[in-house]
């Protein structure tokens, strides 16, 4: 959800206040908050980066002449894994505050889903950070497989929650939808509900075609709903539901580490919660 800064006295909002004092006096009472949206900036891109390797090493790693190029690919790939864990460590209470905050929500199932889905995802950043401590050799007695896979279960968990709360928002826009058909006369439609009034949800394709016309009109939903889609690849893969391969993987991570950095750059594509 996108909060607005509160303003201070001069009239500044505190976000643009505290980077300008961060700039000069690297001090700042509110250092944090204005240093985690460069975080998480920081986080995506390597995000983008350990995905695009995957599936560049997916690609050459049958070509005799590139086997050099494959292995700094995989080390590259492995060497932005291990970073974006460090940038993971502090999730946790990030994720407990958004579960605190999505309690607070009038309606009941978007309630559930977001809740549910920030619990289960701060479970995972406490699986993550096992890992991490494993991986650095603090805690070698660990069991890497059984942690490893509680955190995956934690992860594919947070994303079913996240399209539960998507498809709600689908259906109860598909609802509203036909209930302007219903409640207003052609002669006062506009443009967008006439589009909407030619198609009917009596068939397949009709279906499709009035869903399409919702996703065009609703970019933030359709965003978050292409981001959860391709984040499922990966936890699908390793718990064994589904097997698919590092290409599909790796293009599925960076197609949602994509849409991740848009939202970034544009704070109003992200689906408000």
């Amino acid at each position: 959800m996108v909060e607005e800064s509160p303003k201070d006295a001069s009239g500044y909002t505190l976000a643009s206040f505290c980077l300008s004092r961060c700039r000069t006096h690297h001090r700042c009472s509110n250092h944090s908050r204005c240093r985690r949206p460069r975080n998480r900036a920081i986080s995506t891109f390597m995000r983008a980066t350990q995905y695009t390797c995957m599936l560049l090493s997916y690609l050459l790693e049958h070509k005799a002449d590139k086997e050099k190029l494959v292995m700094k690919l995989k080390q590259l790939e492995s060497s932005m894994s291990s970073g974006r864990k460090m940038f993971r460590l502090g999730n946790t209470v990030h994720a407990l505050v958004a579960a605190r905050r999505t309690t607070q929500l009038p309606d009941v199932v978007p309630r559930f889903c977001l809740t549910t889905s920030n619990l289960t995802r701060a479970l995972y950043f406490i699986c993550d950070a096992v890992l991490w401590l494993r991986s650095v050799g603090l805690q070698p007695d660990i069991d890497k497989e059984k942690w490893r896979n509680w955190a995956t279960k934690c992860y594919y968990s947070s994303l079913l929650m996240n399209l539960a709360r998507d498809w709600y928002e689908i259906s109860w826009r598909l609802e509203q939808a036909v209930q302007k058909k219903k409640t207003k006369e052609n002669s006062s439609w506009d443009k967008e509900d006439q589009e909407l009034n030619c198609l009917k949800c009596d068939s397949l394709p009709s279906f499709l075609l009035l869903l399409f016309q919702i996703l065009k009109r609703h970019p933030p939903l359709l965003l978050d709903m292409v981001k959860n889609l391709c984040d499922l690849s990966s936890p699908l893969d390793t718990l064994g539901i589904y097997k698919t391969n590092p290409g599909v993987i790796g293009f599925c991570g960076l197609i949602s580490s994509l849409v991740g950095i848009l939202m970034l750059a544009s704070p109003h594509l992200k689906l408000k919660q």
